[in-house]
């Protein structure tokens, strides 16, 4: 058998193969980059059922009516997201990038090794941030749990 003969019987091959790598690539986007505590809207097809998220601590997606989803930010880091349509075929696999907060407000100070983050428009305030000094954190987490729960005790209703 001749070489050119070879070759001409492995293109069809080749070019099988690269089909399939083209529709795999299509089915993965680029990645999608959202900040911490925060929230990114995007459009999926009406067809997809369901999300699936890797790492549930990096990040939460919820599928609204229509196709609509919330990706949400929770800790940084990547993690990847597969949306199935129901028949369970993977319609999106992409990569979910969280970063850092990304306002121009933020002010971060740094006490020795310990981090305080204030949210500063135009007074700073104490802002709960992850990567904050444990101490930090925890004083401002119960402030908030404390306020929270004291609004919803509320005053008493008509009688």
């Amino acid at each position: 058998m001749s070489a050119a003969f070879t070759r001409h019987r492995r293109l069809p091959v080749i070019l099988a193969g690269l089909m399939v790598a083209f529709s795999v690539a299509s089915a993965r986007a680029d990645t999608i980059s959202v900040s911490v505590d925060e929230a990114h809207v995007m459009k999926l097809p009406d067809s997809v059922a369901t999300i699936v998220i890797g790492n549930p601590l990096i990040a939460d997606a919820t599928l609204q009516a229509g196709g609509v989803l919330v990706l949400t930010g929770k800790g940084f880091g990547s993690t990847n997201m597969l949306a199935l349509n129901r028949a369970g075929k993977t319609v999106l696999d992409t990569t979910v990038q969280v970063v850092g907060p990304s306002r121009s407000d933020l002010v971060i100070v740094y006490k020795g090794v310990e981090r305080e983050s204030y949210s500063c428009a135009p007074d700073c305030e104490k802002r709960l941030t992850l990567g904050d000094s444990s101490n930090y954190f925890s004083g401002i987490l119960t402030q908030s749990g404390s306020r929270i729960g004291g609004a919803g005790g509320g005053a008493p209703g008509p009688r």
